[in-house]
């Protein structure tokens, strides 16, 4: 096919990737580990670990697997958020030649049991903070070994012992729990220190991670995603930053998304450990204040983040005061960027903010702007390296640029498929390859894509399709408003019409100041029919909005008859 987006490629980038020179995430790892030994690879709370205290830690915990007789392929859970914790245990699995299985801390008990049952996890690592939650699951899941750790467990004496008091004590972070037969994280590391590692043979098309995705659309389903994949989409991404100029001198990245979240685990994790890089774990980015003062301690070179994450630290005083001079860039996924935010971020902190866009399915990143780019263009970018994108219509045809279908993705990242699901895996990839996002898009010039909508999320008003993101980008244009949704509600007379939730950031904002923006940016049936201000709106553990959510509070209840 033609790849007219070659052309628009920046200077250095290359065309297609070379997998022949790596074998697995590990031997990556390894290799960073033997180049950049005394290099800062995470920071936490004021505590630093460097690339040899990182192969050492793995090293122990790998060996304390394979004592515990866990093989190769067997899946261990890890239910931690951004501690240093996180790292030791997703390569020193690894390094064993496990599956990681990464699990949200904020799961309900039923997330959690349905996650464990359906991907056989053998092993779970769990801060203690939710082992309440696993305690409710325990004799319903196949868990055989459970391995807990306090918040601070890694951030050396005193620290630590001060960290996990204020945790469980003060801020009571930590509900009673018990479970029988656990063990806990540093004990697992003594007795690993002592134990031999026996080299495990991992290949490209091994499992390396079931992450879990779709929940919105029903139960959820791991997609499994090999060495191959998550090695591709490394080098693709990290080829795309190289050109940048990132990765000449040893980088800093602000790591405020979880790590077990897909975006954050490519494009912080694997590629700046690659790189040779310093990830800063925030533990709690919801804690804006505190992450202010954070990135006031630290010269930071680039920064990942979804809109509502920007949208934030926008909003927060002193982020305009910090000194700025050392950033290369930021990232933004996960969900639609807003211009408005784009806008002001490039007016605080002189840096574009550069969207990219992918799923957890293509592990993740299948497009991204330049890091050069002048201005917000309202595009998620160019394919990158060894990728093709297309649009499709509905009869599997692909359509010319400029015409309205569904994007659909092939290239080396992209997921061997959802585990234990054959039905499910012949939807979503065709036979010759192509993934279908749900995403409607076009190709525009210069071969970038553009976002229309999500499918699901598209808003029927007789018979017009309204897409969400437009009403979200205009009504965020306007100064007093600090976040929005916009949802489908149903209407007698249009079938559906469109409301919006609202968060301001003036309370003297009024309906009639927003009705009269609408009836300036947008035509008469995609303004809103209905407003409605919120305190917050829902957001997922990312902080991406779930419409979701909204939409279903304005479902009618059920007829109790029925």
């Amino acid at each position: 096919m033609d790849k007219p987006w070659l052309a628009s490629y920046p200077d250095g980038v290359p065309h297609e990737i070379d997998l022949t020179g790596h074998r697995s995430i590990v031997d990556l790892f390894q290799t960073s580990c033997e180049t950049f030994r005394d290099r800062v690879a995470y920071t936490s709370m004021g505590t630093r670990l460097t690339y040899a205290d990182l192969d050492r830690l793995t090293r122990q915990f790998a060996a304390w697997l394979q004592h515990e007789g866990l093989k190769p392929g067997d899946r261990i859970a890890l239910m931690m958020p951004n501690v240093l914790q996180y790292p030791a245990a997703v390569f020193g699995a690894l390094r064993a030649g496990l599956v990681v299985v990464n699990t949200n801390p904020m799961y309900t008990p039923r997330e959690l049991r349905h996650q464990l049952v359906d991907s056989g996890a053998r092993a779970i690592v769990v801060v203690e903070n939710f082992a309440h939650v696993l305690e409710q699951v325990r004799d319903e899941v196949p868990v055989e070994h459970i391995i807990t750790t306090g918040a601070g467990d890694l951030l050396g004496f005193p620290r630590s012992v001060l960290v996990n008091f204020v945790v469980r004590h003060l801020r009571k972070a930590v509900p009673k729990w018990q479970l029988p037969g656990s063990v806990t994280f540093r004990s697992v590391l003594d007795r690993g220190a002592r134990l031999p590692l026996e080299p495990v043979n991992v290949g490209f098309e091994d499992i390396a991670f079931l992450q879990y995705t779709g929940g919105t659309t029903g139960v959820a389903k791991g997609a499994m995603l090999t060495h191959r994949n998550m090695v591709a989409n490394m080098l693709q991404s990290r080829a795309w930053l190289q050109a940048a100029g990132i990765g000449e001198e040893a980088e800093v990245i602000i790591t405020a998304l979880p790590l077990y979240h897909i975006f954050a685990l490519t494009a912080n994790c694997l590629v700046f450990t690659s790189l040779g890089g310093t990830n800063v774990l925030v533990a709690d980015p919801r804690d804006m204040p505190g992450f202010v003062k954070e990135l006031s301690r630290v010269p930071f070179t680039m920064i990942t983040g979804v809109n509502t994450l920007f949208n934030g630290l926008l909003n927060t005083p002193g982020f305009s005061d910090l000194d700025f001079s050392t950033l290369k860039g930021a990232l933004a996924g996960g969900m639609a960027l807003q211009r408005a935010v784009a806008e002001r971020w490039k007016s605080v902190t002189g840096k574009t903010l550069v969207e990219a866009y992918g799923l957890t399915e293509t592990s993740p990143a299948a497009c991204m702007n330049p890091l050069d780019l002048e201005a917000y263009n309202g595009c998620i970018g160019l394919p990158i390296p060894s990728t093709e994108c297309a649009v499709m219509n509905e009869d599997g045809d692909l359509l010319p640029a400029g015409e309205t279908g569904e994007l659909v993705v092939r290239g080396p990242q992209v997921m061997k498929g959802y585990w234990q699901r054959e039905e499910e895996t012949a939807r979503v990839i065709t036979q010759d390859g192509w993934l279908r996002t749900g995403d409607i898009a076009m190709m525009v010039d210069g071969g970038y894509f553009r976002i229309v909508d999500r499918k699901k999320d598209m808003i029927l008003v007789s018979g017009f399709n309204v897409f969400p993101n437009e009403i979200e980008d205009v009504i965020a244009l306007h100064p007093k408003v600090a976040e929005v949704a916009a949802v489908g509600v149903p209407d007698p007379k249009s079938g559906e019409a469109v409301k919006i939730y609202v968060v301001p950031s003036d309370d003297s904002l009024t309906e009639e100041e927003l009705r009269a923006h609408a009836a300036e940016n947008l035509t008469g049936y995609k303004r809103p029919r209905m407003i409605e201000f919120r305190d917050d709106l829902p957001k997922s553990n990312v902080g991406k909005i779930l419409r979701r959510e909204l939409r279903e509070e304005e479902q009618p209840p059920a007829d109790p008859a029925s």
